[in-house]
């Protein structure tokens, strides 16, 4: 695995860091005293994944919950002034949230940090219904939805337009008002079939980085023949 080369002016791109900014841009925090970077998640084994692809020797602590979290926190910080302006070079900077916009990163990246955004705010959701009824007889449909969230529409904008020009998926943009969120969360939600199309291009190979658990789904998910058979 190559490494980024930390410290540095300029940072050689690879699937390890593409995908390490991509959990930056929706997990991460970049302090305003301009050095300071921090990954928060309830996965410790994404920040182990995080740390391994940065070369890091930072210790992951636990932290604290807000007010929704039931599963442990945990956090890992690091210092490094070349990175945190490179980060800002491409598109971060501190306060993010609902600002930021476009990142600058090289089209033949943008799954390895698809697949970092998937692991830091995306979800993959999959279940069975049997509601389908043709000619007397019953099917049972799997469902699955893949998600990509922010608080931001400017970059769900720019993330929708990259997904369908690299993926050739189209998906729907769809804006949630739930009451527990202060504002509006934007979400890019991708349907069964375009689910499928897009976790076999963003797990193009073996030995990428990657959420495990998102993976085996993922997996699972393809390896599957048939979605629907008769149940009765």
């Amino acid at each position: 695995m190559p490494k980024p080369k930390l410290p540095s002016k300029e940072f050689t791109w690879t699937p390890e860091l593409a995908y390490s900014v991509g959990l930056l841009v929706t997990d991460g925090n970049l302090s305003k005293d301009g050095r300071h970077m921090s990954l928060r998640s309830s996965d410790k084994d994404l920040l182990e994944t995080f740390r391994i692809c940065l070369h890091l020797k930072n210790r992951i602590a636990q932290t604290y919950n807000n007010g929704y979290a039931v599963r442990p926190s945990y956090r890992i910080q690091f210092g490094n002034v070349q990175f945190y302006d490179w980060l800002l070079r491409i598109g971060l900077f501190p306060a993010k949230t609902y600002t930021i916009g476009k990142i600058q990163i090289p089209g033949e990246y943008f799954r390895d940090f698809l697949r970092g955004h998937l692991d830091g705010d995306g979800s993959i959701l999959t279940y069975s219904d049997d509601y389908n009824v043709y000619k007397g007889k019953r099917y049972l449909n799997t469902r699955i939805y893949t998600n990509f969230i922010s608080a931001s529409k400017r970059h769900i904008l720019w993330l929708a337009r990259m997904i369908r020009s690299r993926a050739s998926v189209q998906g729907n943009i769809e804006r949630s008002n739930a009451k527990e969120n202060r504002v509006p969360i934007w979400k890019i939600r991708f349907a069964k079939y375009e689910s499928l199309t897009l976790l076999r291009w963003i797990y193009y190979r073996n030995r990428l980085p990657s959420l495990k658990r998102k993976r085996r789904l993922s997996e699972a998910l393809l390896k599957r023949v048939r979605n629907d058979r008769l149940v009765r």
